[in-house]
């Protein structure tokens, strides 16, 4: 792995005149910001949703069903963006009147999406609308059976459409052609916050709230923020609002009890809540009840009102979480082994099989392997009916839901059934296609990747000043929202090693110097024996113990200087 450093374009120097300091107007227009009102996060800086294809009419329906007290009835998606759509949704409609309640798939019986297998159990709840939220747009079959009992469909959803609509339907996508909505990259949560707000400005032309107040919708954005960090969706200009008011809800104790107890199994506290803990925290926690079990555990959390029951939910998804731990050390290991036993070096993709694997955890194996060896990525496990479910992680350059496409036509018959978008993408193939499948997907990946791109570069974002190696930059940098498409800051510089010892059995905790003033570091998971000169990539981060704060360095990446 190559030590990189980003490119920083001349807004940079726009954005320093505007009063940001050189270092951060660096790290900014590194990720695409041309202008510092592209920083402001306030709700007034959120587009209109009046530009999203299908809102007008899909809130016009709503506000007819609460008027005609119609039964609603969400279908969610079994990971955290679809919990916290279905909660969203339940909360948010429940706020203006609504009758409706929540159907969650066991992904194992049913698969994924509005299938006609999930409509028939859904009308066994005599719904007059379904609404699904993270899915639909490849419902075709579903929102056909759907129509044939009578019962209608809203479809909210971010992913890529295929080359037909379900229909009949009303249809909420940013992703839809035709819409004009500024942001692509919203998750299904943030789709459906959209939808509730389109709802509630009808519904006040209506003059529904003259005597009763109105919804306040903000008190979805705790939600809202950890089920689009949770998706790894871009955070783009929208996706960094929502996620910005939603950690300033958490951080101010102004959060869902459900989100408070998965703070508290974690041992985090929600005052100093940011990005990561929505991510790496709250959110596997949650989707490892739709990896394991049942999604209905996580958005019963999600609901709950009552402290005490939040936190007994919390637990047992905390105990779900760590069950999926273990799964997923096993078949991660035993992942490894097989690529070694394949010996292909040489090959640009990684595609693996094994009958006695998990299929709720296939895709978080396959963003490891694509982390660890920078290919894409595909893992399947057996499904029902003889049917291999695969879950892939996609690199950049390289789009894996449209190379899936690409395969499926080039390849007939390979895969039955295939969704998502470029960076994550589920399918369904035959056992008796995989090689073929996995012959193509490779042939696909040599012709969109180069060598090139499949090196590994820790990109960086150059030297820090001294002057700001600082608890407080830290802090500051920290407050800030980072993520999928707009990474945390990183820098690069070389240290004198004073001292090192291993902590935990598996990570190197350092003393190091640089300018004759000493930093702690730590490098997890790593051996023992830097060289006395190093040449670190590296971000800064708060580490709080027994009440105190202290700068600590984490180690991404070294070579020697």
């Amino acid at each position: 792995m190559e030590i990189a450093r980003r490119v920083v374009p001349d807004t940079a120097e726009a954005l320093a005149r505007a009063g940001l300091p050189p270092v951060l107007a660096r790290i900014y227009a590194a990720r695409g910001i041309a202008e510092a009102s592209e920083l402001e996060h306030s709700l007034a800086r959120l587009p209109g949703f009046t530009s999203f294809r299908g809102m007008a009419a899909a809130a016009k329906r709503l506000g007819q069903a609460i008027e005609r007290d119609e039964r609603l009835l969400i279908v969610g998606d079994y990971d955290a963006d679809g919990a916290t759509a279905s909660a969203v949704a339940v909360l948010g409609l429940r706020s203006m009147g609504a009758r409706v309640d929540f159907l969650v798939p066991n992904r194992f019986e049913y698969g994924y999406g509005l299938t006609p297998e999930i409509v028939a159990l859904a009308a066994t709840r005599e719904p007059d609308i379904l609404i699904t939220v993270d899915n639909g747009i490849a419902s075709v079959d579903g929102v056909a059976a759907a129509h044939g009992l009578g019962i209608e469909v809203i479809i909210t959803d971010h992913h890529l459409p295929g080359e037909r609509l379900p229909e009949p339907a009303l249809i909420v996508n940013p992703n839809q052609r035709g819409c004009e909505f500024p942001s692509k990259n919203l998750a299904g949560v943030g789709v459906m916050f959209y939808l509730l707000l389109a709802l509630r400005a009808l519904l006040r032309e209506q003059g529904s709230f003259r005597d009763r107040p109105e919804p306040r919708l903000v008190e979805l954005l705790d939600l809202v923020a950890l089920g689009t960090v949770a998706d790894v969706v871009r955070l783009d200009h929208v996706n960094r609002i929502l996620v910005d008011q939603g950690l300033r809800r958490i951080r101010a104790g102004k959060m869902r009890p459900g989100i408070r107890a998965l703070f508290h199994v974690a041992r985090r506290d929600p005052r100093r809540a940011s990005a990561y803990e929505l991510g790496f925290v709250a959110g596997p926690r949650l989707n490892a009840a739709g990896r394991l079990a049942d999604m209905t555990l996580g958005i019963q959390c999600l609901l709950e009102d009552d402290e005490l029951r939040a936190a007994e939910l919390a637990r047992a998804l905390d105990d779900l979480n760590r069950e999926r731990r273990s799964v997923e050390a096993t078949m991660q290991d035993e992942a490894l082994l097989a690529l070694d036993d394949l010996a292909q070096p040489d090959a640009f993709t990684v595609c693996l099989f094994r009958p006695e694997w998990h299929q709720g955890v296939v895709g978080i194996v396959a963003s490891r392997l694509k982390d660890r060896f920078h290919r894409p990525a595909i893992i399947f496990a057996r499904g029902k009916d003889g049917e291999l479910r695969g879950s892939g992680r996609g690199i950049a350059g390289f789009h894996l839901r449209d190379a899936l496409d690409l395969v499926s036509k080039r390849t007939p018959g390979s895969i039955l059934r295939f969704g998502g978008h470029a960076f994550a993408a589920g399918l369904s193939l035959r056992e008796s296609t995989l090689e073929a499948f996995m012959h193509s997907f490779e042939a696909v990946a040599r012709e969109q990747l180069s060598p090139a791109m499949l090196r590994q570069r820790m990109e960086t974002d150059g030297p820090l000043p001294p002057e700001l190696a600082t608890l407080a930059f830290a802090r500051e940098i920290g407050e800030q929202v980072w993520g999928q498409g707009f990474p945390a800051p990183s820098f690069d510089d070389d240290f004198e090693v004073i001292e090192e010892r291993v902590v935990g059995e598996k990570h190197v905790r350092l003393s190091l110097r640089r300018d004759h003033k000493r930093f702690d570091a730590i490098a997890f998971n790593h051996p023992p024996g830097f060289p006395a000169h190093v040449r670190l990539a590296y971000r800064l981060e708060v580490e709080e113990y027994q009440g105190l704060a202290a700068l600590q360095l984490i180690v991404e990446h070294w070579r020697p200087a």
